[in-house]
């Protein structure tokens, strides 16, 4: 009877305890540099401010890649002269975010004027598993026209890449606030 006590009284202090968790290996790190701005201005009609943090990439008649090896993301940029053709660019600009509506979960457009240096465009943020999470176009409806769009290189998963997105679309808004038209 006595080791029945001792028994009851060492199992009453040791159940006492928290249920042991399994622990994670590890957390996702998701600290991106605080973005630093330069006036980007090539052998092209236009200029703006670029991330430093990205590498640009000249792809050829004022076209070109801004890549983010850290996220594995890139911003396409493609320029186009006006030259009776502003409908057309339009629509295929606004059928490139159209697009991505068969997997993704809503596109916010969002529209962008700037007076002073005559740009004029739309901003769109894609939600969901699309393939870029990012569309613009500006122009100043006589003679530029320059499209851009985010994508990942990496299967679509909008949970995951949703913080770089956001990072991006803010290097994003900043080349649309940014650009001129040269003349």
């Amino acid at each position: 009877m006595r080791y029945f006590v001792v028994f009851l009284i060492a199992m009453t202090l040791l159940g006492c305890k928290e249920d042991t968790l399994p622990k994670p290996k590890g957390f996702l790190s998701l600290d991106y540099p605080s973005p630093q701005y330069r006036s980007f201005d090539e052998n092209c009609p236009y200029l703006f401010d670029r991330n430093v943090y990205s590498k640009v990439q000249d792809k050829g008649n004022c076209a070109m890649d801004l890549d983010y090896p850290a996220m594995r993301a890139t911003i396409h940029l493609s320029y186009k002269p006006v030259q009776n053709n502003l409908n057309a660019l339009l629509r295929d600009a606004q059928k490139l975010a159209i697009d991505h509506t068969i997997r993704a979960e809503g596109i916010v457009d969002q529209p962008f004027v700037n007076v002073d240096s005559s740009v004029y465009g739309m901003f769109y943020s894609i939600a969901g598993n699309a393939a870029s999470q990012s569309n613009f176009y500006v122009t100043d409806s006589v003679q530029h026209f320059l499209t851009g769009s985010l994508y990942f290189h990496a299967k679509p998963n909008y949970d995951s890449i949703y913080p770089a997105a956001v990072y991006l679309q803010k290097d994003i808004r900043r080349i649309m606030e940014s650009l001129e038209w040269k003349e």
